[in-house]
């Protein structure tokens, strides 16, 4: 429909609204149990935004107060659908997804981290994403083994 048979302050503000869908990777989206929920949970909020703007009179402001819940509730039902549940690893006797690793660096840094999904990996808060160059280093290696990332030697302490 042409923005000249809808209230409109101007072909500028429609386009405005239109916000770019958030790019999807295209690695499969492998998710924790925990990993699904939250992203259930951020499609329940983008869904509750983007129903409450609806409700605004104003077309303009409608228009502008829906399109990043719009975007996000685009982005997160295409989450949720694509999403592939990974049990937790029966065994802690090598690196896996849903698995904290522990990691001593050649300057001395220790450092624990889970590997997860890409939507809920969080660095610091202690949660990398499996495709991440250090976790596909790590990923099925077992506690002593040695990965080099980045001319850095990391050694393998524990895994939970």
């Amino acid at each position: 429909m042409s923005v000249a048979f809808i209230k409109e302050e101007s072909a500028e503000t429609a386009s405005e609204t239109l916000l770019p869908d958030r790019p999807i990777s295209l690695h499969p989206n492998l998710v924790t149990e925990a990993g699904l929920k939250a992203l259930e949970e951020q499609l329940r909020q983008a869904r509750e935004a983007y129903e409450a703007a609806n409700t605004i009179e104003d077309v303009n402001e409608r228009r502008r107060q829906s399109a990043s819940p719009l975007r996000d509730l685009r982005y997160f039902s295409e989450r949720v659908r694509t999403a592939q549940l990974v049990p937790p690893p029966a065994s802690t006797g090598t690196v896996a997804f849903g698995r904290t690793v522990t990691f001593e660096r050649d300057d001395g840094r220790v450092q624990t981290y889970r590997i997860v999904g890409e939507d809920e990996a969080d660095p610091k808060a202690g949660s990398i994403s499996y495709v991440s160059p250090v976790a596909a280093l790590l990923l099925g290696k077992a506690v002593g083994d040695v990965v080099t990332v980045n001319g850095q030697e990391l050694e393998i302490t524990a895994i939970g």
